[in-house]
């Protein structure tokens, strides 16, 4: 007589994800993972169906490790990724190369009483967990999660934000009014960005599952859903364009007159499977009629012909003396100087980025210009923005000093001669150019964008007016230059004027 013990997976369970968890509801628990991304957790004495799953990895689950005081679960993917749940969420996702982790992540173990875990890779590595707190009752707020992306949308007069709770809002530009709203638009991913159409009618959206969608944004219908066959990877960059009559999206085309039917994509470009990226790409440039920048982890960038597919160039970063030691490399923005890129005869600088070589001690973690590249603004991790005049920068030979930095702002909506900012503490925000503050998208009074009366200006957000690192120093006082001096030599000392402008893009 033989017994069969019931299949709780129909893929295979890889290394070591299977444990036992006792802490949930007063019963003990088995989670297991493997080849279809999946954690599902189990009942062992009803072993007919898992009792929750969470779907959040993109790679297959090669590891699992448990802490059975807070009641997290740590699981590690093929793809060198770590994630951090709960019973039925994902709160925290970290990346190998972007935690500065070098090697195959192999296991962990989370200590609670230091909030610490601890990585097994070519070498150990700590990392500190520091939970995020949620915004305080009496602050405004656009989203109930970190807005990771935002855009406006020209044709409507709209601004769409998107935020890691997978949620996205439409507000009125001319009144910062909340319009409508649809969860769940990536299931539980985050979306990571965002990008209109050339009619600005459909949204398309790029998620950490690894999936493109377009949308009627404002009714919540999705049109389609891209996937690339079975490999999944997250998106972390969306750009729409034009060429040759044929929309293009990434490597996806679609008939301009019906997007319910997509041809599949296109085929590999020939240099980029013998000469292309070695590393994840992390951002993407386009540049009309045929130029098309890519990035990477390594600080490489490639500059691509999209109608032949061959590089046009490939541009390696130099780095500084007190950048000798850096290990992050890699290249998350960057920027074409169009009106300077059509021109091929010229020997003026034409593409901006990112990266651990620039003079600001904080990352920058956005750049935008204006349409006539006049003005640059650069964002850091800290939440200030500087603005560059580079009208006349770098037109011949490199330059040896930064360009001048003229004021603090944010992300240009050109179309409106306002700026537009998002951040991780939930908010999206309207500014004028000369750094005035208009108001809080989702604020209970809205304005009259035409009517400065109307902005909340010269009032600032609230915590941002009680941030230790926004409070005024009069240079008189601390024996420092004159204002004027502080602007053109140290972009990091803000006068009062600029302090106020304090936020993330």
């Amino acid at each position: 007589m033989t017994t069969t013990a019931p299949i709780i997976h129909k893929h295979k369970i890889l290394l070591n994800p299977i444990k036992i968890l006792f802490s949930i509801n007063n019963r003990s628990l088995i989670l297991t993972g493997g080849m279809d991304r999946i954690i599902r957790m189990w009942n062992p004495y009803m072993s007919g169906r898992p009792t929750g799953m969470l779907r959040s990895h993109t790679a297959p689950v090669c590891y699992l490790s448990i802490s059975a005081e807070d009641v997290k679960i740590f699981s590690i993917s093929t793809d060198n990724t770590i994630k951090v749940s709960l019973y039925t969420t994902c709160l925290f996702t970290a990346c190998s190369k972007t935690s500065g982790i070098k090697g195959e992540l192999t296991a962990c173990h989370y200590t609670p009483g230091t909030r610490s875990l601890c990585v097994a890779a070519d070498t150990l590595a700590l990392l500190h967990l520091r939970l995020r707190p949620p915004p305080e009752p009496h602050l405004i707020v656009s989203h109930k999660e970190p807005v990771l992306c935002c855009k406006y949308n020209k044709e409507f007069r709209h601004v769409v934000s998107c935020s890691e709770g997978s949620v996205v809002k439409v507000w009125d530009f001319e009144t910062g009014k909340h319009l409508f709203e649809f969860s769940g638009a990536h299931g539980g991913a985050a979306i990571t960005c965002l990008t209109f159409d050339v009619s600005g009618r459909r949204l398309i959206t790029g998620g950490r599952d690894g999936c493109l969608k377009i949308w009627n944004y404002n009714n919540g219908h999705c049109l389609n859903t891209l996937k690339r066959g079975k490999h999944i990877e997250k998106n972390k960059c969306l750009v729409y364009f034009s060429l040759q009559k044929t929309n293009l999206l990434k490597s996806v085309t679609d008939s301009a007159d019906d997007l319910h039917h997509f041809q599949k994509p296109q085929p590999y470009w020939q240099d980029d499977i013998s000469s292309g990226h070695k590393e994840d790409i992390l951002c993407i440039a386009q540049c009309p009629p045929t130029l098309l920048a890519t990035s990477s982890y390594d600080g490489e960038i490639i500059v691509w012909n999209m109608i032949s597919g061959h590089i046009y160039r490939k541009l390696h970063t130099s780095f500084p003396t007190h950048c000798a030691g850096t290990e992050d490399t890699s290249i998350t923005q960057l920027v074409f100087l169009r009106t300077r890129a059509v021109k091929f005869e010229s020997t003026a600088a034409s593409l901006i980025s990112n990266g651990p070589q620039g003079r600001m001690k904080s990352h920058i973690s956005s750049i935008a210009v204006t349409a006539d590249d006049s003005f640059i603004y650069a964002a850091d991790d800290v939440g200030y923005v500087y603005v560059y005049s580079i009208k006349d920068y770098a037109l011949q030979d490199p330059e040896r000093e930064p360009p001048k930095c003229v004021s603090c702002g944010l992300e240009v909506v050109d179309e409106e001669k306002v700026l537009l900012s998002s951040s991780i503490d939930c908010t999206v925000r309207l500014w004028s150019l000369d750094g005035e503050y208009i108001g809080t998208f989702g604020q209970a009074e809205p304005w009259e964008i035409f009517t400065p009366a109307s902005w909340k200006h010269p009032r600032v957000p609230y915590e941002i007016l009680i941030d230790p690192q926004s409070m005024p120093i009069h240079p008189m006082l601390e024996g420092e230059p004159p204002v004027l001096q502080l602007i053109n030599t140290e972009p990091r000392n803000v006068t009062l004027e600029n302090s106020l402008s304090k936020v993330c893009v």
